[in-house]
């Protein structure tokens, strides 16, 4: 994975179809403990956002690296007291080794990724959110063995991952189908972008209609109807999106060995109810879990840990 080190991961447009591979071939591996990576560095955790999953995934990683982790809440630091992206980056970056940044808006983190030297990785923007996506393509992978005459249909809001999502099916070549409410679609130009990736290899389709766009699916796969900085929308979305919910009754029209995927946290009885994400076709909790063996699979390549 020489080719990773250093680099920022600000997007999965920033990776090629071979290195999500190596990035997941590596996550096996270090999921399988066939590899011992150690390291000396310490990772700086920048979160803007509320964070259980990634906060954890990446703390988690790091320590099994042999690293440090440093928590860089804003409210404690001099960012919100609004000390300028510059500054802050070009300091930070005299101190850490990497930095992991989970905030608002995808100018920021590129602001920082600017000005800083040290790598920057995406831990999630209003836009993206790569390291999620990575996580479920190893899922995916672990069970089917394959990405290739696949469909993953994302049913819900047309958010940052369902934005993800569409580039990281793209890029490995798996069909994908988003189904959400008219005015709810996942940004236009990622839309292209991700058409332009998938070129002949994968058919990327925005349907409307939930029970035509899951008809068939090998992969079911949905978010909160509410993202965060949008509470004040909860109440109407909430009406806007009720059938779009996983339930029994929608899950039948899938594939009869159809996975249900969820990035979490869940909303149990909004978009998912209790039978389908505690059901036998749920994948949530190994999903989650690999949210940790493609942080540190990523951790290394950036880094260039060599085997101990």
């Amino acid at each position: 994975m020489a080719a990773l080190i250093k680099r920022d991961l600000l997007s999965l447009t920033e990776l090629s179809s071979t290195e999500v591979q190596e990035i997941l071939q590596l996550a096996t591996k270090l999921k399988s403990q066939d590899l011992d990576l150690r390291c000396n560095k310490i990772l700086g955790l920048l979160f803007s956002k509320a964070s259980t999953r990634t906060r954890v995934s990446f703390t988690v990683a790091m320590y099994q690296l042999g690293g440090q982790v440093i928590d860089l809440n804003p409210n404690v630091t001099q960012v919100s007291r609004g000390e300028l992206v510059q500054d802050t980056a070009r300091v930070l970056d005299r101190y850490l080794d990497i930095l992991a940044i989970r905030t608002f808006a995808q100018d920021e983190l590129e602001t920082f990724a600017k000005y800083a030297q040290i790598p920057v990785i995406n831990a999630l923007t209003d836009k993206e959110h790569p390291c999620q996506i990575l996580a479920d393509l190893m899922t995916i992978q672990e069970h089917f063995g394959k990405f290739t005459d696949l469909t993953l249909t994302y049913v819900g809001d047309g958010n940052n991952i369902a934005n993800s999502l569409m580039l990281g099916c793209s890029l490995v070549g798996m069909n994908i189908r988003i189904t959400t409410p008219r005015g709810y679609e996942p940004d236009e130009v990622v839309v292209e972008k991700a058409k332009v990736i998938a070129n002949d290899k994968a058919q990327i389709s925005i349907i409307q209609d939930p029970t035509v766009a899951i008809q068939g699916a090998n992969i079911i796969y949905t978010d909160v109807w509410t993202s965060m900085g949008q509470e004040n929308q909860a109440k109407e979305r909430n009406s806007v999106f009720q059938p779009y919910q996983i339930n029994t009754q929608l899950l039948t029209l899938a594939d009869k060995d159809a996975i249900v995927l969820h990035c979490l946290p869940a909303h149990r009885g909004e978009e998912i109810t209790d039978e389908v994400i505690e059901g036998s076709q749920s994948l949530v909790w190994e999903q989650a879990e690999n949210r940790m063996h493609v942080q540190k699979a990523l951790l290394a390549s950036i880094l260039g840990l060599e085997n101990s």
